[in-house]
């Protein structure tokens, strides 16, 4: 007699919640760093009437950051798709908006921004990127039948676009959405953080890194990710259900080539190479100009360029930089290259194990929803002041975003690939390797190039919080002495580190993924 699903899972939580609770009461890990359930609790009562507005003012900019956020980037994927020369035109611009540390861009909002505005824009730049990748991807996720049998009937892109791309393309966007509720929140929390105010989970949590009270800041965790969890919920349920509906239309699951291949001039893609490389300068002047950003704050890559080759004291930031940069490098891709390889072994053993994803994703929902600023004092006290502590975090912020895409692509992989398998009797292994391997390593490296600017914003926020090492590091050190120079600096090199890897990654992907006939002519 097999014991009922639902019973199996009660059981499996409450054992979770009594292990977690007896491991509170005998304070075993660092001396009641982790608190119990029970006290957790007891203090979220106690401090019952403090957090309806804390949660209000997160939810409030979070919320409307979340709209913003995802309405222009589904917009902005549809016109990439359509349109490829916009999507290398504004490579360099997405990648940028992307890879810009929250940590140096809170303060600079809050004081040239005023009342939430500085909480929505920091949570709609954390869903832009992702959600934009998402459509895009959904969107030139090419199907050579339906292509040609368009054709025959005399429709173009346009007719193929809004008679299949789209309902085909739905529930990679939901999924993409689904990724952003977290980042939204901690968009707002990071904001509330940077730029004080008096209501906000952010602010909350302010007041209480000093009072050494791990129960309020697990609340506040535990709070921020129930927030989050539920919009995630709810958008990974309709990405579930469109699935199921799209997969009856999927015959192949090549993607387009348009990264790969061009038809235009050497000097058209010259020009669109140069356009792309100037526009997130011009971004930057454009942000300093329109919101007026007092001189002494803003500075303009003229400004950093003499900070760093042209000022008296340029060889001892050199210095600096070059000792940062050799700190904060290596651990970064110790974490991604820990969290993205535990993400893809999970994700492919999901669709053997169907359990893995039932276990897997509320704890990895967990580590992406809990703010790092809080999460990281308290690691602290657990694993104290090593590089441990940035190697857990690179990890976790980097697994959840990489084991939602493999999940999701192997979701998406078309039935038909799977029944001719079937049909010959090959094993498990020869099907892995075959149908499976190949139909996720798309979805592996959207998974890279989403999370090489999250990995680094995590090291960096731990260097900041935690070892006192590294760029966050000097970062912080720099907003003490009020050296905006230094500040605007670490930031140019983290961005240009996330591009740089990125670019490195897209290289990788059309040599492998090539060598798999992902890209078809269109």
């Amino acid at each position: 007699m097999s014991i009922p699903f639902k019973l199996v899972k009660f059981i499996e939580i409450l054992t979770f919640f009594l292990i977690w609770e007896l491991l509170g009461r005998l304070r075993i890990i660092a001396d009641g760093a982790l608190p119990s359930i029970s006290e957790i609790l007891i203090k979220f009562w106690e401090d019952r009437n403090d957090y309806p507005e804390h949660i209000f003012a997160t939810i409030e900019g979070a919320g409307y950051g979340f709209l913003i956020g995802n309405l222009f980037a589904i917009l902005a994927g549809i016109i990439f798709a359509l349109f490829p020369w916009a999507n290398k035109i504004f490579r360099g611009f997405n990648i940028v908006v992307f890879s810009l540390p929250p940590i140096v861009l809170a303060p600079i909002l809050s004081l040239t921004l005023t009342g939430i505005t500085p909480r929505i824009v920091m949570a709609a730049l954390g869903c832009y990127f992702i959600t934009m990748t998402a459509t895009y991807i959904g969107l030139t996720r090419s199907e050579s039948i339906t292509i040609n049998l368009i054709k025959s009937y005399g429709g173009g892109k346009f007719k193929h676009f809004f008679h299949v791309s789209w309902f085909r393309a739905l529930p990679v966007i939901l999924s993409g959405i689904a990724v952003t509720a977290p980042n939204a929140v901690l968009g707002s929390i990071l904001a509330e953080f940077g730029g004080g105010g008096r209501w906000g989970l952010g602010v909350y949590l302010i007041g209480s890194l000093g009072r050494g009270e791990p129960a309020r800041l697990w609340g506040i965790g535990i709070m921020a990710t129930l927030i989050s969890g539920m919009a995630y919920l709810v958008f990974s349920i309709l990405s579930k259900k469109y699935t199921s509906a799209s997969k009856s239309i999927d015959t192949s699951n090549s993607l387009p080539n348009g990264e790969l291949a061009s038809s235009e001039s050497y000097l058209g893609k010259i020009l669109i190479v140069l356009i792309s490389f100037i526009l997130p300068f011009l971004a930057w002047y454009l942000f300093i100009i329109l919101l007026k950003v007092p001189p002494l704050i803003g500075k303009n890559p003229f400004d950093v360029f003499a900070y760093v080759f042209l000022s008296p004291n340029h060889l001892l930031t050199q210095s600096k930089l070059i000792l940062a940069l050799s700190e904060t490098i290596p651990i970064t891709f110790v974490g991604m290259f820990v969290g993205l390889g535990t993400a893809f072994v999970l994700g492919i053993g999901s669709r053997y194990f169907t359990r893995i994803v039932n276990f897997t994703m509320p704890l990895a929902l967990i580590t992406q929803t809990m703010p790092l600023v809080a999460l990281t004092p308290l690691l602290v006290l657990i694993l104290g002041r090593e590089y441990s502590v940035i190697l857990w975090i690179t990890t976790s912020v980097t697994f959840f975003p990489a084991f939602v895409n493999i999940v999701q692509g192997i979701n998406l992989i078309p039935k038909s690939a799977l029944e001719i398998v079937k049909v010959y009797g090959v094993s498990k292994w020869k099907e892995l390797v075959i149908v499976i391997v190949p139909s996720t390593l798309p979805f592996l490296f959207t998974a890279v190039k989403l999370t090489a600017p999250r990995a680094l914003l995590g090291v960096m926020i731990a260097e900041w919080l935690a070892t006192g090492t590294g760029l966050g590091n000097l970062m912080n050190q720099s907003r003490g002495y009020l050296d905006f120079s230094m500040i605007w600096t670490v930031a140019a090199v983290s961005v240009a580190l996330s591009v740089l890897f990125y670019q490195l990654t897209i290289f990788i992907e059309s040599k492998l993924l090539r060598s798999y006939n992902f890209y078809t002519d269109n």
